[in-house]
């Protein structure tokens, strides 16, 4: 049935722009160098006048920390690490006051070893939890079920003396994959879905969502035939048949979002789905009422490059029928390196940012802005003996890791750890991120974080880019233009991706105005030359 336009509007994360926090790099309140819960507290006020309608926390949940609290071995509490659970309850209550919804991580599809789950599940083979976890026994020789390979680097098994069996992990050997085709599995994951949303949470992002269920006759992937770059680990070698995206994934969805439907309609869900090839997914898990309200994709945090051919490409894939669910876009985030140095070098100026948070905030979706990337913050320089990512570590130095996206947030340029701590934080602050604190900014009327703030004004005001359609015009090569429309109101936008002056003489299509554009600017029509890492905003005004 298709959704009726007021409802559209009504559904508070269409469009919306989301806030992520990555928590032990916000603000440590404690002095032991981590950020923590009463530092995202402490800075609710400086998030709410940045303009968005939520935050989303990444984990904080009671972890030994291997992966950063990517491994939960308890789901329904707090680390000390980062505060209590009612230090959560607070920030919820004044994050509600000052109108940002909370949105938390949920990570369903393995947990840590140090869980109580698993420590039940691997003694022995007949208890009431030992199949709650992916056990198989080895082949003949003793070798592991099958090839599949762990996305951290080897076998995806591991062999546990204690059973006499292997245990799958898609990611690291301390993170045993939960076994959701066992109903009990899916139960207890919906408790823990009913415990936070009891204590006020407005929705979850669900890490890694496809590695949920894998196939039960553990089948061997087969080789992939194609690769778009250089493998770097064994993970890229195979195509991801079997441990991956299972077809009775989207019933557990269904009876997900049949639960939070009991909260009062307008808890929101958003699924991370990775893999060479998740569009088709993410579409099959947000299609209708039932299942999931949108899917993050990584078409734009894993590209090296933009383009106007891209940009084309990826929104197309997701257009306005019925049965196309809804996308929700990220620049940057904790997993990928920040955006103004992927795509614009490491000698980015904060004209280029403006030009990245342009594209960003015209995108059709839901947008996601990640913890600095108000501030323009380019990929922190981490040298090695500093380096706390074991992704990082383990593919040194083939990849670029993700402790230089994560490095803590600078507050204030005149303190030796930029504000952010009163000792030596568990990642380096890179020294270019001295002149972009939070306090330098907020007074400087031309910087990043007060343009950004325009933008989400401008976006929040404008039914047209929170819901609208989004149409692309014909234009020579390298320049990216496109409407966004609402009934009356229209929008034109303009972007120069590229590093060099582009000529566009097609008249504009109707009578716009330019209101915005990432540099200084008097006119109010279109240049007919538009600069290299330009973007105007127009406005419709008849």
């Amino acid at each position: 049935m298709p959704i009726d336009e007021t409802k559209k509007l009504q559904e508070w994360w269409r469009g919306a722009v989301i806030y992520q926090i990555y928590p032990r790099s916000f603000l440590d309140t404690s002095g032991n160098g981590t950020g923590d819960l009463p530092g995202i507290i402490s800075k609710l006020d400086y998030i709410a006048s940045i303009g968005v309608d939520a935050i989303w926390l990444s984990p904080f949940f009671t972890s030994p920390m291997k992966d950063f609290g990517y491994d939960v071995s308890d789901y329904c509490n707090v680390d000390p690490l980062f505060g209590s659970l009612d230090d959560f309850d607070t920030l919820i209550t004044k994050s509600h006051r000052r109108g940002l919804k909370v949105i938390i991580d949920q990570v369903y599809s393995h947990t840590s070893d140090q869980h109580e789950w698993f420590f039940k599940s691997r003694t022995t083979r007949g208890n009431e939890k030992s199949d709650w976890y992916v056990w198989a026994d080895p082949k003949p020789d003793g070798t592991p079920p099958n090839n599949w390979q762990s996305v951290f680097g080897g076998p995806a098994w591991t062999w546990d003396n204690r059973r006499r069996q292997y245990y799958l992990h898609n990611f690291l050997t301390s993170q045993p994959d939960l076994n959701l085709h066992n109903p009990s599995v899916q139960d207890a994951l919906l408790s823990v879905a009913k415990f936070w949303l009891d204590r006020g949470v407005d929705g979850f992002r669900l890490d890694a969502l496809n590695f949920g269920m894998h196939d039960l006759e553990l089948r061997d992937n087969p080789p992939r035939a194609h690769f778009e770059t250089k493998p770097t680990r064994p993970f890229d070698f195979q195509d991801h048949v079997y441990n991956l995206s299972h077809p009775e994934l989207p019933s557990f969805l269904e009876r997900l979002r049949a639960l939070l439907d009991t909260y009062g309609g307008d808890r929101f869900t958003v699924a991370e789905i990775v893999g060479p090839e998740p569009l088709a997914e993410m579409k099959a898990y947000t299609i209708g009422q039932k299942r999931l309200n949108a899917g993050y994709s990584f078409d734009y945090l894993y590209a090296d490059e933009i383009s106007a051919d891209y940009v084309q490409k990826v929104s197309n894939d997701w257009n306005d029928a019925e049965d196309s669910g809804w996308p929700a876009w990220a620049f940057s985030n904790h997993d990928a390196p920040r955006v103004n140095s992927r795509w614009g070098g490491q000698d980015a100026d904060p004209t280029t940012a403006k030009l990245f948070a342009m594209l960003s905030l015209s995108l059709r979706g839901t947008i996601f802005l990640y913890q600095g990337e108000e501030l323009g913050l380019p990929q922190a320089e981490i040298q090695f003996d500093r380096l706390q990512d074991p992704e990082a570590i383990e593919n040194w130095p083939e990849t670029l890791g993700r402790d230089g996206a994560r490095s803590p947030i600078p507050w204030r340029a005149d303190e030796t750890y930029a504000g952010f701590s009163s000792v030596d934080p568990w990642l380096p602050i890179d020294t270019r991120h001295f002149s972009l604190a939070v306090e330098q900014q907020e007074t400087d009327e031309a910087s990043t974080l007060n343009f950004i703030k325009k933008l989400i004004a401008y976006r929040k005001n404008s039914k047209a880019m929170l819901s609208g359609t989004m149409s692309f015009l014909e234009t020579p090569n390298d320049l990216l233009v496109f409407t966004r429309q609402y009934k009356d109101e229209a929008w034109l936008c303009v972007f120069n991706l590229s590093q060099k002056a582009i000529k566009w003489t097609e008249p504009v299509p109707q009578p716009f105005s330019v209101f915005c554009c990432n540099r200084e600017v008097d006119a109010a029509e279109l240049p007919e030359l538009i600069p290299a890492q330009t973007a105007f905003w127009l406005k419709r005004t008849k």
